[in-house]
């Protein structure tokens, strides 16, 4: 890829298929889109809440329009893209489970990354510090953080089994290193998963 993408989100422009056409729903600045319109020939459109986000994505060429995830989804047809992208935002949500029963709707197959809240130095931060952890992939003290579902790996599958949702790839890392799949929910720090329609 033409930038350095976050490991998440090389992740996910490897397993676009090229050609397609994809949204990526708080596409930031657009780093991922540009990669996938660049590199997989990709029709990526964006949606972000961020107005500076937006002014930057604009500028680098791409279709970005503001709007906020939990209420400007449903504007989107039904199957309009092959892929709906949420990386790292799905914590932030007011209604996780409406946002992706959206992402699903308006695309064949989604990606959702985010940051899991079962890792181990999560874990021990909170057993003993006592205090809501700041760790790499959640920088920001608990006053200051955007996240307000904290999510778990094991959480997530349970989710995903429990709505009927295939699970069609999955990543979990450590860092910018894949970790097994068996441990994912105590080592691995972010996840990334590609899902579907049952």
């Amino acid at each position: 890829m033409s930038e350095t993408l976050r490991p998440d989100l090389a992740i996910i422009a490897r397993h676009v298929a090229p050609g397609s056409r994809a949204l990526d729903v708080g596409c930031g600045d657009g780093g991922l889109m540009a990669a996938l319109r660049d590199q997989r020939q990709v029709d990526a459109r964006g949606i972000e809440i961020d107005a500076a986000n937006v002014a930057t994505a604009v500028a680098r060429g791409l279709s970005v329009v503001q709007g906020d995830a939990d209420v400007d989804l449903a504007g989107y047809p039904s199957g309009a893209f092959d892929y709906a992208i949420l990386s790292q935002t799905l914590q932030t949500a007011r209604a996780p489970d409406r946002v992706l029963d959206e992402l699903l709707r308006i695309g064949r197959r989604a990606f959702v990354s985010f940051p899991n809240f079962a890792y181990w130095r999560v874990r021990m931060s909170l057993l003993w510090g006592g205090r809501m952890p700041v760790t790499r992939t959640l920088p920001e003290a608990w006053y200051a953080t955007p996240n307000i579902h904290h999510v778990t790996i094991d959480d997530f599958r349970g989710f995903l089994r429990e709505r009927g949702i295939e699970t069609e790839g999955a990543w979990f890392l450590n860092g910018d290193r894949l970790t097994s799949a068996a441990a994912a929910n105590f080592r691995a720090d972010h996840a990334v998963f590609l899902i579907r329609r049952g």
